[in-house]
């Protein structure tokens, strides 16, 4: 019987016959088909927050890597001390750890943590004595004064666009109490009565103090600008 007979044989195929074909990857239905990795989503500044009031410890690390730089240059400018902005920037931090549970979102987290910066590092300065200087003393005319300066108002010689870095190493000079009015004021922009609740003085004291800190600050930069000027 020949094998074209034989009934359990199957009928001769070629090897093409039985080879798998692979699945066409080019079109659109079997792309579609084939799952993508879907990339992990960074969490936003406000999940951070409420997992770090939840008690994650990583999501606190987080809070400080995000914050931390701010809040060390607000310590800065106010103490003009790099120990003592890093030690109060530390301290900032800890008051943080403590203290965020009691966060509700009645303002922006960073405006939160912004007075609780500027809050310890009155404090610090309180136990340092820091000195605001009388009215009287605010009041008296110094040879650089001319008339009709009023205060509070804008400097239009600060205004200008100038050297930060003569800036902040001019701010940095200031006596303490001067500096500080001026960064609460210009800077950090406070109000006189602010300032005044936060410094336990007068809002005349307030303004004389931050007259005073830009009569300051305009002659130190004109002596910067003047050297820059003479320099070949």
């Amino acid at each position: 019987m020949s094998p074209a007979q034989h009934p359990e044989l199957p009928p001769e195929t070629s090897s093409s016959d039985h080879a798998v074909q692979a699945p066409d990857l080019s079109s659109t239905t079997t792309q579609a088909a084939i799952p993508r990795a879907v990339p992990a989503q960074e969490p936003t500044p406000a999940q951070i927050l409420e997992r770090a009031q939840a008690g994650d410890h990583g999501a606190f690390a987080q809070l400080y890597a995000l914050y931390k730089r701010r809040t060390y240059s607000l310590c800065l400018r106010m103490v003009g001390n790099i120990a003592e902005a890093e030690d109060l920037t530390q301290e900032t931090f800890l008051q943080l750890h403590r203290k965020l549970s009691t966060f509700r979102g009645d303002s922006a987290f960073s405006t939160w943590l912004h007075r609780l910066t500027i809050n310890l590092v009155l404090m610090q300065l309180r136990r340092k004595g820091l000195q605001v200087i009388s009215l009287d003393e605010a009041m008296e005319p110094t040879p650089n004064e001319g008339p009709g300066q009023s205060f509070g108002a804008v400097d239009p010689v600060l205004s200008k666009t100038i050297d930060r870095m003569a800036l902040e190493r001019a701010i940095a000079a200031l006596p303490a109490g001067y500096r500080l009015i001026f960064i609460l004021h210009d800077v950090e922009g406070y109000e006189h009565n602010e300032i005044a609740s936060m410094l336990d003085c007068s809002i005349g004291n307030s303004k004389s103090q931050l007259h005073k800190a830009r009569l300051r600050l305009r002659e130190v930069l004109r002596q910067h600008d003047a050297r820059q000027e003479a320099q070949p």
